[in-house]
């Protein structure tokens, strides 16, 4: 299937539903679910440390900040190896670290944001892979606050791309729907600032 353009100006977001099987989405989940030291960890946001409403973990070559949090780096699995190698090889941009996270049902969440860090460069390269249950994924404009969305099904990639951190913040609502545990691998590039 072909990737499909979610963003219609200021930057590139293409989403390519099946870009694994759903034997390899499976395979992968329980793996990355089995092999995976979760965190739960508190955000400062508006000034208040708040717990973050989903577990995650970091893996790759350097630490990474941001709301407030340094995360240290863990060496990256044979799963996570063989993910990132596939992502490599379509988006043609070499991948050093990894945000895994695990909602675990429909109230964990990520707020409205985007991937801006100084240590990410000016146009980063956003290489989003979700395995498990559907989760609505929002992208917003800055300026014009245009409303993309779409539902990132298991097994699929999405990349960002261009100026898409820069004009457009993203999330993932809550939702009060019942809905299966989900994980999601943001492969980025982290520079040595």
């Amino acid at each position: 299937m072909q990737p499909q353009e979610l963003l219609p100006h200021d930057g590139s977001a293409l989403y390519q539903p099946g870009f694994f099987t759903s034997v390899d989405s499976e395979r992968m989940f329980r793996s990355i679910m089995d092999e995976t030291p979760w965190e739960a960890r508190h955000i400062i946001l508006f000034g208040k440390e708040v717990p973050q409403p989903r577990l995650a973990c970091w893996y790759g070559d350097l630490a990474y900040s941001y709301s407030g949090i340094t995360l240290d780096p863990r060496p990256m699995t044979p799963t996570l190896l063989e993910i990132k190698q596939r992502c490599e090889e379509v988006t043609s941009t070499q991948f050093n670290s990894v945000l895994v996270n695990l909602y675990r049902d429909g109230q964990d969440s990520m707020g409205l944001h985007a991937d801006d860090e100084p240590e990410l460069g000016s146009e980063p390269v956003i290489a989003s892979v979700s395995f498990g249950a559907e989760r609505n994924f929002r992208l917003r404009h800055r300026l014009t606050k245009e409303l993309q969305q779409v539902s990132l099904a298991s097994g699929s990639l999405l990349v960002m791309s261009g100026l898409s951190q820069a004009c457009w913040m993203h999330d993932i609502p809550k939702t009060k729907k019942f809905v299966e545990p989900r994980i999601n691998l943001t492969f980025r590039y982290i520079n040595s600032l």
